[in-house]
């Protein structure tokens, strides 16, 4: 499923990460752990939260 599911729920700086990191799908996004996704520059605490539970959404989980 295209990114943009996620990035219409996230602020700029978050949404310029996962772009940046050139994350082109939910799926792709679930094959990094949280602390991959915490590394890239803006993506923080709440960016986090939102993150996951739209990917819980979608019956996805960060790896381990």
């Amino acid at each position: 499923m295209k990114i943009e599911v996620l990035l219409e729920k996230l602020a700029a700086p978050a949404q310029r990460a996962l772009v940046n990191a050139n994350i082109k799908t939910i799926e792709e996004l679930a094959e990094h752990t949280e602390r991959e996704i915490l590394g890239l520059h803006g993506i923080g605490k709440n960016a986090m939260v939102v993150i996951k539970a739209t990917l819980e959404e979608h019956g996805l989980i960060l790896r381990a």
